[in-house]
């Protein structure tokens, strides 16, 4: 099922979300929901607050971005079926010298900046059996996983923003909250209290 994305303005997005554990409700449903509902939207991640959940889950596909023809083979490669759940994953260690990337976000439709991070990392976290895994990222995929990790953390790309570049998007993003965007996607506006 296709579920409305949460736009940009309502209170989910800013809240640090909790652990859950495998006997969570209707996992499996959630799981397949999540997957259909970033497809549908043509996005390469998706965390539960997203959806209006405040629980310490994201999901990432990278496969879009390995048709990237700028990228070299071999990360296209590492990009291509890349597929992955994370639950109440916990970032261990970041390293290397922050990089920029221009980044958006299904809930902040039609913008795009640069955003600085750190192109190495090591995560924990659960797998989609609620097995327990720790594992190294970098490139494109460490940064997917950053974004959506900071998802569950409250904080959403805009806030790495320098004080005048949020300035400069601040119309659109009052815009959004208002439900004033045309998106292909559904979603839910706080200021409208209604899906489209």
């Amino acid at each position: 099922m296709i579920l409305p994305i949460v736009a940009y303005g309502d209170p989910v997005l800013k809240k640090i979300a909790k652990d859950i554990s495998k006997d969570y409700p209707k996992f499996d449903d959630l799981l397949e929901n999540m997957f259909e509902t970033m497809y549908n939207a043509y996005g390469v991640g998706l965390a539960a607050p997203q959806i209006g959940l405040p629980i310490r889950l994201f999901i990432i596909d990278t496969t879009p971005f390995s048709e990237d023809e700028d990228l070299s083979e071999e990360e296209q490669k590492v990009l291509n079926g890349f597929r992955r759940v994370f639950i109440n994953a916990k970032i261990v260690e970041e390293t290397g010298d922050e990089w920029a990337f221009n980044e958006g976000c299904l809930s902040i439709p039609d913008v795009r900046e640069d955003v600085f991070r750190k192109p190495n990392i090591v995560m924990e976290y659960l797998d989609e059996n609620f097995e327990p895994q720790k594992e190294a990222f970098d490139g494109l995929v460490a940064r997917v996983i950053q974004h959506e990790y900071d998802h569950i953390d409250g904080v959403l790309f805009t806030d790495k923003l320098s004080s005048l570049k949020k300035r400069l998007i601040k119309g659109k993003l009052t815009n959004i909250s208002k439900g004033k965007i045309n998106v292909d996607y559904r979603m839910r506006f706080p200021d409208q209290k209604k899906k489209r």
